[in-house]
């Protein structure tokens, strides 16, 4: 099981033609806050690959603020790219009731000093991973952008795509941060990844999830 896990609920129908038409300008503030949240997580995540590779351990407050980055920018990549209307906050907090939930694990008590040592030639395959991600978010998000703006609605063959790119965007993330040794899964829907949220600690149902995803007793 992957330690980072992704949900999002669908929002297909009554979509706000206008906030949509305008995303773009919309979301400059959040972008303005995201570059310089961003470049505190890579000297976080700098700072943190010396001391994994020199005691094994990421430092708690290291952990938590790139754990928080992840949120945040989880948070508005699907704001952007049109797999949510409603407007993300400007922390990066655990937010159960936002539509789009990214639960991070814990740290592991000790990490590989040689994986972490060789991270940037083994980020690689996850980087070309990620571009291709990027490539498929940016086409599909673009056509679901003229669906919405015409129709105001986004259909699922549209949801889909965008969200297995965002996924796979979140776990490549918090893999760069050094967050996880685990290579991201190319593939993990909702209905796998959503029961993990149950017990996360907030005894919220997970966006999106019903009685026939959860099964008996919520499993």
């Amino acid at each position: 099981m992957h330690p980072v896990a992704y949900s999002a609920e669908y929002q297909g129908e009554d979509r706000s033609r206008l906030s949509v038409f305008f995303r773009l300008f919309i979301a400059i503030p959040w972008f303005i806050v995201a570059f310089f949240y961003g470049i505190g997580a890579w000297v976080a995540t700098i700072i943190a690959w010396f001391a994994i590779v020199f005691t094994g351990n990421y430092p708690q407050g290291l952990y938590d603020f790139n754990a928080g980055f992840i949120r945040f920018a989880t948070r508005i990549n699907a704001f952007f790219y049109l797999l949510t209307d409603e407007f993300p906050s400007f922390n990066g907090d655990e937010e159960p009731d936002y539509p789009i939930r990214t639960l991070i694990e814990p740290p592991k008590a000790e990490y590989s000093r040689l994986k972490t040592f060789f991270r940037i030639i083994l980020l690689i395959p996850v980087s070309i991973l990620s571009y291709v991600m990027s490539l498929i978010l940016g086409i599909v998000g673009f056509v679901a952008w003229l669906v919405i703006v015409f129709t105001g609605k986004l259909p699922e063959g549209l949801y889909k795509p965008m969200r297995i790119a965002s996924a796979y965007m979140t776990k490549a993330l918090a893999y760069y941060l050094l967050l996880t040794e685990d290579f991201p899964p190319f593939w993990m829907d909702e209905e796998e990844e959503a029961p993990r949220f149950l017990g996360d600690g907030d005894g919220a149902r997970s966006p999106g999830l019903t009685a026939e995803t959860t099964g008996p007793a919520g499993l």
